[in-house]
């Protein structure tokens, strides 16, 4: 399945905040900062392609699937910001640009970045 950059977001964002809490559409919305009529017709396209589902309190859940994609695109963020800091690049642009290449970057050059990551 071919996802679009912002739905990868929307993946990896519902990953990061589910590591402490439940979260809701509302948390997702505040914390991406978006308008909750914008992340309600994401998160309707999410259960759609069964990415996510919602349960009886209206928490949302990454099924199988898209607990997959969030983790992978999550794991290319943080080798690529790692990578990106330590050619030094400060924290701020490297995290902010970790954000725009993990979508687009080979394998091989995420690999690449990974193995002279894992040596220091």
């Amino acid at each position: 399945m071919k996802l679009y950059e912002s739905a990868q977001d929307y993946l990896e964002r519902i990953l990061i905040l589910t590591k402490n809490s439940n979260i809701r559409s509302i948390d997702l919305a505040n914390d991406i900062g978006y308008t909750k009529q914008s992340i309600s017709r994401a998160i309707r396209k999410l259960k759609e392609d069964n990415l996510i589902s919602i349960d009886e309190n209206g928490f949302l859940h990454l099924t199988k699937s898209g607990y997959e994609i969030a983790s992978k695109i999550y794991q290319r963020h943080l080798v690529i910001s790692q990578y990106l800091m330590s050619i030094g690049v400060s924290e701020e642009i490297a995290l902010k640009d970790a954000c725009k290449m993990e979508h687009d970057i080979s394998e091989e050059t995420f690999n690449i970045f990974n193995s002279i990551i894992k040596k220091d």
